[in-house]
């Protein structure tokens, strides 16, 4: 792992110095660089990981990469017979012998990464030692991360986002915050308490701690840099975390698990963010980009295709659940399936092409109507999914969730009114009375399509 000779680094010149804290445990860099060093006698080639966020989470996780040992990182929260199956799957019963906490060879492996697929088994991914390295060289360059910053990224370090934020941190050098679980009051403290400069977070956290941050008075404008990512920021959380914290300036990027960053863009603080449209920035440092259609040709600006990149933060592939559309290579150029199009040097993303729907002859991306639903005044999110249609072959229908009080049909279609060509409108609405999630916490148009079908009462029609 290339944060293992920063590590020592840091302990030798800076032993005294917070490297980590979750919750109200603390770790300096010597304390951090000795409790892993301490496991390393019990070292396995493989090691899984399923714990909750803790320090000595962050220590296993830091012996299990030394050399050019291996980790998994899997969520506590799955149950239990998954995390079995996912370990058999993965776990080598050699050990590894004369450990040091050292990095080894870039071009081993250090991370397998999961990833939901259509079975109830995820997808894993392998990663490199040097992909990760040219990642963090990238980020730390992009989002200007410095060894003063203090960053908080509350969320399960078993996600990538926050697995990644520490792994960033600690090869910058930097203090990395988070907590044992997400809770909104604990997370303020954390930001009031120890001075957090940074935060790295999803849109929907955001707006939890910028507006109840605001309705509670809590003070942060000591926060220079907001980090975003997992879905593109809606006009209700950019002006409440504007608000909030005024001296920020907030990044939006989208990338892939198997791709790493793609692109992203920074909006200084008061820089008006286009929060109805689907662009999300450049090309991000060292990444090239291009549009290209399923024979591998690029396409002009404006046209929509696959979303390639070519760059050194690739994934290696697949272990298992490659179905050969996941993870594809068009002559060099990676992509997930992601569509999308430039225009002007910017990407736009319209989502998977698997989300895609056909209706009357046309193509419509749910994205692209949840992210002008999500800015009608009174709406708290949206979901649209392609329901089948005798006629159209399939027909848009979206459920949204109200920010507050009731909501009717004829107000959701007038604030459409110039988000949204009229041929992409929903024919039909639904009141949410909650988010249609799968077991796995995310959201799903299946389980709407599936709560319609069998007239669910959390999916109330709309005249």
């Amino acid at each position: 792992m290339p944060f293992l000779d920063k590590i020592q680094l840091w302990a030798d010149e800076r032993p005294h110095d917070t490297a980590v804290v979750v919750g109200r445990s603390r770790l300096n860099w010597a304390e951090l660089r000795d409790a892993a060093a301490s496991l390393l006698g019990h070292a396995a080639a493989t090691t899984v990981l399923a714990e909750p966020n803790s320090t000595d989470f962050v220590a296993k996780f830091t012996a299990a990469v030394a050399g050019e040992r291996r980790c998994a990182v899997l969520d506590p929260l799955w149950p239990a017979a998954m995390v079995e199956e996912v370990t058999s799957r993965i776990v080598d019963p050699a050990i590894a012998t004369d450990v040091e906490l050292v990095d080894g060879d870039p071009s081993t492996t250090f991370l397998i990464g999961l990833t939901s697929g259509t079975t109830s088994v995820p997808k894993a991914f392998t990663r490199s030692r040097r992909s990760w390295q040219v990642s963090f060289d990238a980020s730390i360059e992009f989002f200007g991360l410095s060894q003063d910053d203090r960053t908080l990224a509350a969320g399960p370090l078993s996600s990538s986002l926050n697995l990644y934020a520490l792994s960033e941190c600690l090869y910058a050098g930097s203090a990395f915050h988070t907590l044992e679980s997400f809770d909104v009051g604990d997370a303020h403290a954390s930001i009031s308490h120890d001075n957090i400069t940074r935060l790295v977070l999803t849109p929907t956290m955001l707006r939890l701690l910028s507006e109840r941050g605001l309705a509670g008075d809590v003070d942060a404008s000591g926060i220079r840099s907001i980090i975003c990512a997992g879905s593109k920021l809606d006009g209700r959380t950019l002006e409440a975390a504007r608000r909030w914290a005024p001296h920020a300036a907030i990044f939006e990027y989208y990338g892939a698990s198997e791709l790493s960053f793609v692109s992203g863009t920074r909006l200084a603080a008061g820089e008006p963010l286009d929060v109805g449209g689907t662009g999300i920035g450049r090309p991000f440092p060292g990444v090239e980009l291009r549009i290209l259609n399923d024979t591998g040709q690029n396409l002009p600006d404006g046209e929509h295709g696959n979303i390639s990149v070519r760059s050194g933060m690739v994934s290696n592939g697949y272990l298992w659940g490659d179905d050969g559309q996941a993870l594809r290579c068009l002559d060099g150029w990676y992509t997930v399936g992601d569509q999308g199009y430039l225009a002007d040097g910017t990407l736009h993303i319209l989502g998977r092409r698997s989300d895609m729907i056909i209706t009357a002859g046309k193509n419509v991306y749910p994205h692209e109507v949840e992210l002008a639903l999500a800015s009608v005044p009174g709406i708290e999110v949206a979901v649209a999914a392609g329901a089948p249609d005798d006629i159209r072959g399939q027909k848009v229908i979206a459920g949204v969730v109200p920010a507050y009080g009731a909501v009717t049909a004829t107000q959701l279609r007038t604030g459409l009114d110039g988000l949204l060509a009229r041929d992409k409108w929903p024919l039909q609405y639904y009141v949410l009375s909650e988010l249609p999630i799968t077991d796995r916490g995310k959201v799903s148009r299946m389980v709407l399509l599936d709560w319609i079908k069998n007239h669910d009462v959390r999916a109330r029609p709309l005249g």
